[in-house]
């Protein structure tokens, strides 16, 4: 079982996590959304308690935010109970672990990625 909160605590998630593999996505739109990389895992259905804003980022994507503190913290295809987690929301232990980078040709020039994963789209 996995749980977690966002900032405030105004939104807590739990629920079992798909895996415990994290993916980092450096895509321009996930950089500008979190101020620097969205490191996330998928859960089929969590169980959110508190109030979520959807901001429809893209034909295929919705992003959810804790509407009082402005915690980014889901991303899902519309329509879909699965969702995409933010790693950093979990509470510790997490039992969570970095896997592999996505969307990299988008990353920010003020940065390497040096950790020897995994790195797609380049």
């Amino acid at each position: 079982m996995i749980a977690g909160t966002c900032l405030c605590g105004a939104v807590r998630f739990s629920g079992a996590a798909d895996s415990p593999e994290v993916t980092a996505c450096h895509c321009g739109m996930c950089r500008r959304w979190t101020g620097h990389v969205n490191a996330a895992f998928h859960m089929r259905a969590p169980r959110i308690e508190g109030e979520v804003r959807w901001f429809r980022s893209s034909d295929r994507a919705e992003r959810g935010f804790c509407p009082t503190c402005g915690s980014s913290l889901f991303w899902r295809e519309p329509g879909e109970t699965g969702m995409a987690v933010a790693a950093g929301a979990v509470s510790h232990p997490t039992g969570l672990r970095l896997v592999g980078h996505i969307h990299v040709e988008g990353k920010g020039d003020y940065y390497r990625i040096a950790d020897g994963l995994p790195q797609r789209g380049r």
